[in-house]
């Protein structure tokens, strides 16, 4: 299925505005927004991805179309899922764009172990 462009262009429209340096991949069947070289915002389906800081994430999970992201049948702590219902209002949208936005400019990267 392909994502959803509008919201895409929305999030575009954010980071513009705000004059946020970014580039867009092509990434899990969507389309994500790097900054910073991290991947913090996405648009996956009709849903919103983020990469949150590892201090929000079980807050964050809790609220109301939220949930965490399960990818490839593991939970990837950290990301998360919204909602198409819970991005209706800018506001909502900008929100969690911020949260993604946080986590580029303060969120670490965790290294991948070597099997």
């Amino acid at each position: 299925m392909a994502y959803n462009e509008e919201l895409s262009l929305r999030v575009q429209k954010r980071l513009l505005k705000l004059n946020i340096d970014f580039f867009e991949k092509k990434m899990f069947g969507g389309n994500v927004f790097m900054i910073n070289d991290k991947m913090c915002i996405g648009i996956v389906k009709d849903e919103l991805m983020l990469q949150v800081l590892d201090a929000k994430y079980e807050t964050l999970i809790e609220k109301n179309h939220v949930r965490a992201m399960n990818f490839t049948g593991k939970t990837m702590k950290g990301f998360l899922y919204i909602e198409e219902e819970g991005l209706k209002k800018e506001s909502e949208l900008n929100q969690w764009i911020d949260f993604g936005l946080e986590f580029a400019k303060f969120g670490v990267l965790k290294s991948k172990k070597k099997k």
